[in-house]
């Protein structure tokens, strides 16, 4: 049977967003077998505009045969009359995903007979992406299995390999972290981000808002750690001028802002007590008023907490309500520590090479890596990031060896120890080479601004260690 016979025996057979959907209309089949390869791939890419995602029609013997103008915007065009497949456009395999080691959805449909999801990472004009795969079995009239339509959405903010502001890795462990933020972006649930700090719970909370129907709409970050009740209470909900000493003008809450975006809380286990009622009463009600002021607001937002520390033990303990905790904890999420993504190091390590050193061309020499990738990180991403802001500093070439990763090493360690030449490095006094480090990163940078951001601190922390290292 040919696939202009095919098509035409499709009916209400395509399940989307859980209902059934015409893909083809017998009468609006094409009627002979004259029809070009250019006209068919036409008729096939138009059933497929009803999708608000990239999608393909995908044959079962896994040759590309349609589609959408979502899937060219973000993949580019196809030759269909080279009869591309979809593991080769994909992934540039010769052979489907299952026997190049990756599972592959559209046999795990083929032999479900159902709808079946794969995280993947794909082939992009913009280099190497992760993809979240949903695969849909096409039956004809007889039940028989006719084709597979093939719905590919990137997932915001990841990438497989070195992308500008990105989530980056292929472990396990973080494809497991991006499938999960993928499903739950997808809907409207309060979500808590747990993990050791420095693990990217702000670059996860980011990419579940991009991947949420709210991404039009602002993320809204507020900092819970160290904000005092008044503090907290006015960043939050805003106040009127002359609510308080000092407050000479109106000010706009961050809860004002986010309508119809997410409100992300970043350390929410810091939130004091007397304002965790407030909170609560606002998550409930969605009603709120500002400092100083009698008139009650709204805000249609989404939420997304974060918390390096134990929540239900801070509930047990009476420094945490019970009753905001279930009201934050819908759907817990607990980030991969850097320990459990050894794998993605490499890759980390090359993207924040970039990130620090702008257009600068650095690169790190094998043996690096591997000193890398034995290091015990208890700061995560972030203490990855210092390392490599020093090594930035201390290389004289555009490679950066083993020896100066041991020597930036050195500056937290006190002593590291050098592969090639056998011998310790000369012990640092650590407060000596804190403020040689941040004077060369002045030096280097002339912008206390890009300082702070490449030593991974803030504004006031840059000042205040300045001026402590002096003095001292």
């Amino acid at each position: 049977m040919t696939v202009v016979k095919l098509i035409a025996k499709i009916g209400k057979t395509i399940t989307k967003n859980g209902s059934s959907m015409d893909l083809i209309q017998s009468d609006r089949a094409p009627h002979h077998e004259a029809s070009t390869g250019a006209n068919l791939g036409a008729n096939l890419g138009a059933m497929l505009e009803g999708y608000d995602c990239p999608a393909i029609l995908v044959s079962a013997n896994y040759e590309i045969l349609a589609y959408n103008n979502q899937y060219r915007d973000a993949f580019g065009e196809l030759a269909l009359e080279q009869k591309p497949n979809c593991f080769n456009v994909s992934h540039g395999y010769q052979v489907p995903c299952d026997q190049a080691g990756e599972s592959c959805p559209l046999q795990a449909a083929q032999e479900t007979q159902r709808k079946a999801r794969a995280l993947h990472i794909h082939q992009t004009p913009q280099g190497k992406e992760h993809v979240d795969v949903e695969m849909l079995p096409i039956f004809g009239n007889n039940r028989e299995l006719l084709f597979f339509v093939e719905l590919l959405r990137p997932v915001p903010l990841a990438s497989g390999s070195i992308a500008d502001q990105q989530m980056v890795g292929k472990s396990s462990a973080f494809s497991k972290l991006l499938s999960t933020i993928s499903r739950v972006g997808k809907s409207d649930v309060s979500v808590m981000l747990k993990g050791e700090s420095g693990t990217g719970k702000e670059l996860a909370a980011r990419a579940i808002h991009m991947s949420s129907a709210r991404s039009e709409h602002p993320l809204v970050t507020l900092e819970c750690a160290g904000l005092t009740d008044s503090l907290f209470e006015s960043e939050l909900f805003g106040h009127v001028k002359g609510a308080f000493t000092g407050a000479h003008n109106n000010k706009q809450g961050l809860i004002e802002l986010a309508d119809g975006g997410t409100l992300f809380l970043d350390e929410v286990a810091d939130i004091p007590l007397p304002m965790q009622v407030k909170l609560l009463r606002l998550l409930e009600t969605g009603t709120y008023r500002q400092v100083g002021s009698s008139m009650v607001k709204t805000s249609n937002f989404r939420l997304i907490c974060a918390s390096h520390k134990n929540l239900l033990q801070m509930v047990e303990e009476g420094s945490f309500r019970q009753d905001l905790f279930y009201r934050i904890n819908v759907f817990p999420i607990q980030l991969p520590s850097l320990a459990e993504r050894r794998d993605d190091i490499p890759d980390i390590a090359k993207a924040l090479i970039q990130r620090i050193t702008g257009e600068q061309q650095l690169r790190l020499t094998q043996a690096a890596v591997r000193l890398l990738e034995s290091h015990h990180y208890r700061g995560n991403i972030r203490e990855l990031r210092n390392i490599l802001a020093r090594a930035v500093v201390l290389a004289e070439t555009n490679l950066i060896d083993d020896r100066v990763i041991a020597e930036a090493l050195a500056v937290d360690d006190g002593t590291a120890q050098s592969e090639h030449q056998g011998k310790k490095l000369q012990t640092v006094d650590l407060k000596t080479a804190e403020l040689n480090y941040l004077n060369e990163l002045l030096e280097t940078y002339q912008d206390r601004e890009k300082v702070a951001e490449v030593a991974g601190i803030s504004m006031r922390s840059l000042y205040r260690k300045m001026a402590q290292l002096k003095a001292d």
